[in-house]
């Protein structure tokens, strides 16, 4: 079990604090939803753990099988509906790896892609596109 505590502090900012390791971030409403985009938004940070987690996933399997997955580049692209209620529409996450698609490892590897569990925990109404862009062998 993880422990997150946090405080509104006004001015449509939140500060969250992750209790066992002490990190701690920030939130600011978005630019287009009445906030200054000083910090990631709740919804910013629903494409982060969306990207995070599938890189994440996809070390975690490659080092299962004995491979440790070199640095990999990662872009999400986060829309959000034209329609009430306002809502993440679209989430399309971009990799870079830094293996060709030959590797041994790459086919578990995009495997994990649409497995990760953020993943499985968006509403099945977020489309969730992702592109492997693999090194040139």
């Amino acid at each position: 079990m993880v422990k997150i505590t946090g405080e509104y502090q006004g001015e449509l900012h939140c500060n969250a604090l992750h209790v066992s390791s002490g990190n701690q971030l920030v939130t600011d409403a978005p630019k287009d939803n009445q906030g200054r985009g000083e910090a990631f938004s709740p919804t910013d940070l629903v494409a982060t753990a969306l990207a995070t987690c599938i890189v994440t996933t996809m070390a975690i399997v490659a080092r299962r099988n004995g491979f440790e997955l070199p640095p990999v580049k990662f872009e999400v692209t986060k829309e959000m509906s034209a329609d009430a209620p306002r809502r993440i529409a679209r989430l399309a996450t971009q990799l870079w790896m830094p293996i060709p698609e030959s590797h041994p490892q790459a086919a578990a590897l995009a495997a994990i892609a649409s497995n990760c569990p953020v993943h499985h925990s968006l509403h099945p109404s977020v489309e969730r596109p992702v592109t492997i862009h693999w090194a040139q062998a």
